[in-house]
């Protein structure tokens, strides 16, 4: 297998000048890694270069993985919640999430029809440690929870060319702090506003008044028309468009949450409908044919006994969090994405961030 070595210095959205449209404070990272004991991984699958040969290349692909702790998933589970803004997409596994409000294998992000090799890589992942699911009968199965953005217009797709060894990389290789944002793992060959988008990441700490927690935000953007583009609300997309746009919006996103607040299913779910709000922030208008999702997770094991009124001060300090989180992180997957060429010579370019941090600070 190959795996692209990538820059760590890439741009962020603050690197604009534009910290001053949000409210809440960042975690140390500006990352999902800043809620404590989560990590992520990226395996990138890029080889082969013009003309696409379906089934042999060339590949701009990967897979992302999130682990919520560093224990047997399987045997510690957390609590979750999914929420469906448009279901035009492959998710895998949602619906028992849905049913039982947990998770028992890290979350994969991928290529649309990767899901399911990533998905069975994750069921031999769970079983290396736990051998007795489906031989003691009082165990159940196994859930795993992958979603996916449709990476066709730079990657040979039919190949499915993410593989168990690259899953197995990507968990191998998971860690805290800085995450590596872009054009990376299952972002390498997605599309965000007709620019090159990939993954991004933010986080925000509430304030002390509402808990103190920390809520983190992990996306792979993979939608949006050009003109729609905003950043800090400004309507970028009105004056800057790239050279090759699609005509029509049909693109997806997956989100994932994570906080340390000690949080329910349902909690949590009121915390995943919220992520739509930060989308829209940046422009997006969930079109017909994308798939939208978004997972979310509290990193702590007990179920929260808060009354009724400390979850609505709690909820208070975290329903914006989520706003702000996945609206930077979505910012920063474009300014962090690297121009890509793919199959058929396709380019998706990078964002001019110079041009564009010129004709914010005029307005912001």
């Amino acid at each position: 297998m190959e795996i692209r070595s990538l820059r760590s210095d890439t741009m962020r959205a603050r690197d604009l000048g534009i910290e001053t449209i949000w409210q809440l404070t960042p975690g140390p990272h500006n990352a999902i890694t800043d809620v404590a004991g989560v990590r992520v991984g990226h395996a990138t699958v890029w080889f082969g270069e013009g003309a696409l040969i379906p089934g042999e290349g060339p590949a701009r692909t990967g897979v992302t993985v999130i682990l919520p702790h560093v224990g047997d998933l399987y045997r510690e589970k957390v609590a979750a919640a999914v929420h469906t803004i448009n279901g035009y997409g492959k998710a895998c596994g949602f619906e028992q999430v849905r049913e039982l409000g947990e998770i028992e294998t890290p979350i994969a992000f991928t290529n649309t029809l990767n899901v399911w090799r990533v998905a069975d890589a994750l069921v031999d992942y769970a079983l290396r440690t736990n051998p007795a699911v489906g031989v003691d009968l009082r165990t159940g199965t196994i859930n795993p929870i992958v979603g996916e953005c449709n990476d066709s217009y730079l990657n040979d797709i039919q190949g499915r060319h993410v593989t168990p060894a690259h899953v197995f990389a990507a968990l191998e290789a998971a860690s805290d702090g800085a995450v590596v944002e872009g054009a990376v793992g299952a972002g390498t060959g997605t599309t965000c506003y007709g620019w090159k988008g990939g993954i991004g990441t933010a986080s925000r700490v509430t304030p002390d008044a509402t808990g103190g927690f920390t809520l983190g935000a992990l996306v792979q953007t993979n939608f949006g028309r050009s003109e729609e583009l905003r950043f800090a609300g400004v309507h970028i997309g009105r004056f800057l468009r790239p050279s090759q746009s699609r005509e029509q919006e049909r693109g997806s996103v997956m989100v994932a949450l994570a906080t340390d607040a000690p949080l329910d299913s349902r909690q949590l779910q009121r915390l995943c409908v919220r992520a739509g709000a930060g989308l829209a922030r940046t422009g997006a208008t969930i079109g017909h044919g994308s798939g939208d999702f978004v997972i979310a997770f509290s990193t702590t094991q007990r179920v929260s006994k808060h009354t009724v009124a400390d979850e609505a001060q709690v909820m208070e300090g975290l329903f914006p969090a989520v706003v702000e989180a996945v609206e930077e992180a979505v910012l920063n997957s474009l300014c962090a994405a690297e121009t890509v060429v793919g199959r058929d010579g396709h380019i998706r370019h990078a964002l001019p961030v110079a041009l564009i941090a010129r004709h914010l600070s005029t307005v912001v």
